[in-house]
Order: C-alpha cells, then structure tokens, then sequence
C-alpha cells in the first residue's frame, strides 16, 4: 500500500537529547536552542499596531435583536493599541494591581479582547472566569472562590446576563464594567466610557514597568473534587511560550496567520495558546459563537462555509461533528480546506473513525492529507509543552518537547511521570503556598501527574505517548493496576459515535466497571425522539443492544482483568458543572464523577440497578 501524501508542513522539532538521572530517571530536552522572546506581549501589539494598523485583529458576528447572529464586526490593530492603551489608563487611575485585579466575565467578545489587552499594557494581571460559573450554576459558589481567591478591584462583564452572577458574588465596593445593557440594583460604568478614556504619559511609563516577572494573569484550573485552584501567569511564561511554539510549528509564522476559534479564554487552549498567537504574530482571530453541542455547531458550520482559516484548532467532539459534516457538505470542505495547512487538536483523545473520516474528505477534496498536530500541555505549562515530529500521528502520540522545555521522566508507581522545568512553566499557585509547595519536586520539576511511554523504545527522537494519568489509576482487589487512560479510550473508540466519555470503577473491587455518559446521537438508537426522556432513550432494547456489542467487543480484544470491562451502565443524569464533573468545553472529571456518585458505583458493583451490561 503506497503511503498517503500531505500537505506540505514543516516540524521545528526532531530530534532530542537523553541523559540518564539516578535510577528510574531520565531527561529530556529538544537539540534546538530556545530563541530569545520579548519581556511583555504589549511590544507585540504595538508593533503589529505599527506596522499594520487596518489590518482586521479581531471580528466577531454582531448579535441582532432576535437573537440571530448577522455581519461581521471588525477590530483593526490600530483600534486595538488605541483602545488598550485608553483601558490601561482607567486601570491605572483606579490603582489597580496583582492584589487588586481585573475579573472578566464575559464570553469570547471585542471588548473582552480589548480588556485583557488594556490589562497586559497597564501591567494589571485578570483574571477570566468561565461563563457558565455565572451563567448556569445555581449557587455560584465557583464564582465566589474565584473572586474570593484573586479579589478584584475592577469586574467587568459582557452584559446584564451576567447580574444575578455580580449580585451574589462581587463586593459592593467593586467598580463593575458592562459592555451591554445596566443593572437594576448596583452603579455601573459602560465599557465605551472606559474604552476612551484620555492617555497620558503614565501609560508608556506603565507599559515599561511591565518585566517577564510581572503577573499577567490568573487562569483557573478546572477542579476536580477541590476548588479550582489560580495558575500564576506570568509575562515570561506567554512571550516564552508563544515563541517555543512558533519554533515547534513554523506553520504559525510562514504565513499571515487567521484563526476561526470558539475555544473559551477562560481555558488556557483558547486564552493563552491561540489568542497570544494572534497578538504574538499579527494575524486574525474570527471569534466562533458556535460550540461543538448539537445546539451551537450550526454557527461553527455556517463561519468555516465563509472562512478559510491557514490553522485550525478544536476538541475532538468539534472534529467529530465537522468531520461528519464534511462527507456532505462540499461547501464546507472547499472553504475549510482551501488554505489551511495544519489541523491541531487536545483536550482528550480523538477516535480513530473520526481521524479516517477527516482524512477521506481531504484527498476528496485536495487529493492529499492535512497533517493532525497534536500535544501535550496545561494551564501551569502556559500550555505548549510537547508536540509531535511527523505527520504520522497515531492517537495517544505526544512528540517531544518544545525548545527550553526540559522533561523528566520518573518510575511512579509502575508508570513513568512527565514533569516539567523551563520558561514557560508557572511560579505557583496565588495566594495558595501549600498547593505551590506540593506541585514541585526537589529539584523545581513540576509534576504534571500524566503518565507517557515512548512511541518507540529504539527511536527517541520519535518521542513520547500518552499513559494516563497517574492520579486516575487504581487498583483491583487483586492488586493489579488499572491504567484508566487508555482503557478510556478504547471504550470511546469502540462504541463511537455514541459515547462522549465513560468513567471506570472498580477500586479495591475484583473487576472493572464502567460508567458511561452518552452522545446525543444515541436518541437515533432509539428512535423514541427528541422528546423522549433520556432514561427511556437509555433503556431502549435497541440501545441496549447496541451496547451489548460494544461490550463484548471489548471483552474480545481485553488481555486481563486489568483492561476487561465486567460490567457497564449508561448514566441518563448528565455531569454537573456545580458538581465539578465536567467543564465547560465538556471534559468529564473522573475523580469528581466516582466521588459524587459513589452510589451508582456501589450498586453498579453490586448488580443494583436495572440494565448493567455484561460481556456474553
């Protein structure tokens, strides 16, 4: 069989340097020499602002008053450097600082793009909290922490969506911004006042003052069975980052760069990686008001029919949805794919049927591949930190690290740890020393606690593949080890494209369960509708049927107890936000999940409820 072909894409990274440690440790480092990066990414706006001041940094679809999304809205380079400085100037009349920040609470927008880049001039860190903490919990208790944790001086907020959120949460001695609309019972100050607030001097000496040490912002992790805890970013971490990226995928600078992204700032995927791309490298961001949820991929859909990004990034459930897509729509695939030269996907694993249909679709179209990047990173590693070498990419394959990236691979309980030493890697936690104190090893590593194994154990240059997490693993009462994440993914790869995610069980228990969540697509299954109740959908013979083969699918290819599902339920109650059990870009938290419903398990284990499903 002749080898498929790819569109041409260059790798920055492919070969390393091993050295050996005491044993049962190993170091890793890229051959190439980080280049030197800027002390603040305000330069980087100013020069692009310079350079190239009417070209579009930023657009977003103006929101009409039926709701519908119409044209364009367009942000130039010169209007952005002209509307952060006026920001950073009402920032620096309120005497704001690290102690006193900024809190947006705001979806992906124009103005919360022009507040962060006020921020970043004025040396004010902020902080992004995640919309749905104000939007959809109930109790807003993760709000609370957030603020409670940072303690902002400034608070602003896109619209009065967000007023039930600001009167539970924020102090009624903080200045609160809106972008839209006003609120009933509280002062507020609009956006356009403080967007064009008269520059001073004060301005470029703050500008100046800002150094790599100087905090940039404060990004939330997702939590799992604690509150969220804040990752110190510093400007170091975001300059250094951006350039370890660009010499990993020179893909970002060949080209002038244009994104189409709905991935949240909040997270540290779409914050740090893809919008200090744009800023770093001058190109354009097309803010997605789309979501991959069978509610919101129709806007995702209806902006990459219009627009040719030269990069792509998503989550493999928005691959998965455009994926399908594409075996139909040719508009979709001729637009898509006209310019893009690199796919880039994280988050969790991407099934193989989805990689193979992406691929069919491309030497429909191209007669040739588009190359799927891949990594691994997080929000303390700001968060590019390792990346594949080739465009043969199977899932779970990580790649090596990032230039001035130094990884150290540790024997933890029969698995092998990454932790992480370099530019890019955060100080700590704020306000949390303990929590800083126990995220380092003795020698400064941070511990990532993911778990990888080589691609490879005769080629290292082909580097590292992922082995879980070493915080999930567990053990049967046997005392055999059960390596969740890769048992994970084989689950969601055999029963695709039903399954969103599925929780394992079986602590201290002779066999393995599994709890899963399904996809919205298995209603199909049923046939019952869309008004049907889930645990009618979920108890539908056809459905069980279904997964009854999936079930004894996997019991054929299991080696041992170990990687053996002995039993399944499907979970008609969806994960919790407030519960912590999934985020926002819909990231289903193993630990949270087993902890809140640890009597699901129980019975589960104990042959309790109705419908468990068993191999044959």
């Amino acid at each position: 069989m002749s080898q498929p072909t790819y569109r041409d894409l260059k790798f920055g990274v492919t070969r390393v340097k091993v050295r050996d440690g005491v044993p049962g440790t190993h170091y890793l480092m890229a051959e190439n020499v980080l280049g030197d990066y800027p002390e603040r990414l305000s330069d980087r706006l100013q020069h692009w602002a310079e350079q190239q001041p009417e070209q579009t940094f930023m657009a977003r679809r103006v929101k009409q008053a039926d709701g519908s999304l119409g044209d364009w809205q367009h942000v130039t380079w010169g209007e952005a450097w002209s509307r952060a400085r006026s920001i950073a100037q009402a920032l620096i009349d309120r005497g704001l600082n690290a102690e006193r920040p900024v809190a947006i609470l705001s979806e992906n927008s124009l103005e919360h793009a022009m507040m962060a880049l006020g921020c970043y001039v004025a040396g004010v860190p902020y902080t992004p909290a995640s919309p749905p903490y104000s939007l959809v919990s109930q109790d807003h208790a993760k709000l609370k922490h957030v603020l409670n944790t940072v303690t902002p001086g400034l608070v602003f907020a896109q619209d009065d969506r967000y007023a039930k959120a600001i009167a539970a949460a924020v102090g009624a001695d903080v200045t609160v911004v809106l972008a839209q609309g006003q609120l009933n019972d509280r002062a507020s100050i609009s956006f356009e006042r403080l967007a064009s607030t008269p520059v001073t001097p004060a301005v470029d000496a703050a500008m100046a003052a800002v150094g790599p040490d100087t905090i940039a912002k404060f990004l939330f992790t997702s939590g799992s069975t604690k509150m969220p805890k804040a990752v110190i970013n510093t400007q170091r971490m975001l300059c250094a980052n951006q350039v370890q990226m660009a010499m990993s995928m020179p893909v970002l600078a060949e080209e002038k760069l244009t994104l189409v992204d709905w991935l949240p700032w909040n997270h540290t995927f779409g914050g740090n990686h893809n919008f200090n791309m744009t800023v770093f490298h001058g190109g354009t961001l097309y803010i997605d008001d789309g979501k991959p949820t069978p509610a919101l991929i129709g806007e995702t859909l209806r902006n990459l029919r219009e627009l040719s990004p030269t990069v792509y990034f998503n989550v493999p459930t928005g691959f998965e949805a455009i994926a399908n897509a594409m075996k139909t729509d040719l508009q979709l695939r001729k637009s898509l794919l006209a310019k893009v030269r690199m796919f880039f996907y994280a988050g969790a694993a991407l099934p193989q049927p989805v990689w193979d249909s992406l691929f069919e679709s491309e030497e429909a179209e191209l007669g040739e591949r588009i190359v799927m990047g891949t990594g691994l990173g997080m929000t303390e590693s700001s968060p590019f930190g390792i990346f594949v070498t080739s465009p043969n990419v199977s899932a779970g394959d990580l790649g090596v690290p990032t230039p001035g990236l130094e990884l150290k691979l540790i024997d933890v309980d029969g698995k092998t740890e990454v932790r992480y030493k370099g530019p890019n890697i955060t100080p700590g936690y704020w306000r949390a020393p303990q929590e800083t104190a126990e995220a380092f090893d003795e020698e400064g590593f941070f511990k990532t606690g993911d778990a990888v194994k080589w691609i490879d154990e005769t080629d290292v240059h082909l580097g590292l593949k992922f082995d879980g997490r070493i915080a999930e693993d567990f053990k049967l009462a046997t005392g055999t080890f059960v390596s969740v994440g890769p048992l994970r993914g084989k689950i969601i790869a055999a029963g695709a494209p039903y399954i969103q995610d599925a929780v394992l069980t079986g602590l201290n228990m002779k066999e393995v369960g599994a709890m899963v969540f399904t996809t919205p697509k298995v209603r199909e299954l049923s046939q019952l509708g869309d008004d049907a109740a889930m645990a009618d959908v979920l108890s539908n013979p056809a459905v069980l049927a279904h997964f009854q083969t999936v079930v004894d699918e996997l019991a054929r290819s299991a080696t041992g107890s170990a990687n053996r599902i002995a039993r399944m339920c499907l979970l008609a109650e969806p994960p919790s936000l407030d519960k912590g059990e999934v985020t926002d870009k819909g990231s289903i938290n193993q630990r949270a999940v087993l902890a809140h419903r640890a009597d699901t398990v129980a019975a589960l284990h104990e042959d309790r409820l109705h419908h468990i499903i068993k191999p044959a």
